[in-house]
């Protein structure tokens, strides 16, 4: 089916980007709208995330700086409350009432500030691998994953690339250092994690990665937490036993968010479960959203 790239105007004027993988099925209906992560990376990474294209046209937006879409001229319009408003514009030029949102990684945070202004326009909201930093939380359990993989033959080199990553500047170093660090957010380091893996730097753009956290005080985050207490959509949050990213307990504090949330742990899986274990993450993802809406 047809994969196309398309625009829209969001809040402030800016006209951004978004590609569309129509259902290979042929299927109408609400769209599964994807947000990528990083944050600052370019959206190519999520791929047709294990085929969820198969009964959904999938609408992947390119985040401010990231893409087919241009860098932003004021630094907050980075930050992840400024991207859910471009959400509520993209989801206003779908003309869509109500639609699925699914997000990745550091995107998870831009998912949970549109939900608490714009719950009442989401059917479903899938968290998958998220962090727990808008929670005020940073759980250790990430590197105790990491740590229990050490006789791995990649480890001691990620170890290493791990701890240079801490203090270095040049894109070209951090480029390097992030491949050399990549097997830590799989569930193996086989050849379709390999190939997703070998992109990473170059789809990675610094300055909305700088930006994404700034501007939002601690009165506006608590006020934010105590919105997901009032979503009214299922929310599915789903981890991975093997992710040396975010971990599993990030996801657990996510998911005690929000009043309606279903946590769903992967066995074997990574930061990347589409990848890892494409056959076990899209049916679980097919099942949510084949519930009530």
């Amino acid at each position: 089916m047809p994969h196309y790239v398309s625009h829209f105007t969001s809040f402030d004027g800016t006209d951004l980007a978004y590609s569309v993988r129509e259902a290979r099925d042929g299927s109408a209906g609400p769209p599964l709208v994807c947000l990528a992560g990083g944050p600052g990376r370019d959206a190519a990474y999520l791929g047709d995330l294990g085929g969820l294209d198969a009964h959904h046209t999938l609408i992947i937006p390119d985040s401010r700086g990231t893409g087919a879409s241009p860098t932003a001229a004021d630094p907050g319009a980075y930050a992840f409350p400024s991207l859910a408003q471009d959400l509520e514009a993209l989801r206003a030029h779908l003309d869509v009432p109500r639609f699925a949102l699914l997000a990745h990684d550091a995107a998870c945070a831009t998912a949970q500030a549109y939900a608490a202004s714009h719950g009442q326009h989401l059917s479903h909201l899938v968290l998958v691998t998220p962090g727990s930093r808008l929670q005020g939380e940073l759980p250790d359990d990430a590197e105790q994953i990491f740590e229990s993989r050490a006789t791995e033959d990649w480890w001691k080199d990620a170890y290493v690339a791990v701890h240079m990553l801490a203090t270095a500047t040049d894109m070209a170093e951090v480029r390097s250092l992030l491949l050399r660090a990549a097997p830590l957010a799989y569930g193996r380091w086989d050849t379709p994690q390999r190939t997703h893996a070998a992109t990473e730097g170059d789809q990675l753009n610094p300055v909305p990665r700088a930006g994404f956290w700034q501007g939002v005080d601690e009165p506006s985050r608590l006020a934010l937490l105590a919105a997901l207490r009032e979503v009214e959509c299922p929310t599915l949050v789903v981890t991975g036993d093997r992710d040396g990213v975010t971990g599993m307990r990030a996801g657990e504090v996510v998911a005690e968010s929000f009043p309606n949330a279903t946590l769903r742990p992967l066995h074997g899986v990574g930061h990347y479960p589409w990848v890892d274990e494409p056959e076990m993450f899209g049916p679980v993802v097919e099942e949510f959203l084949a519930g009530t809406r």
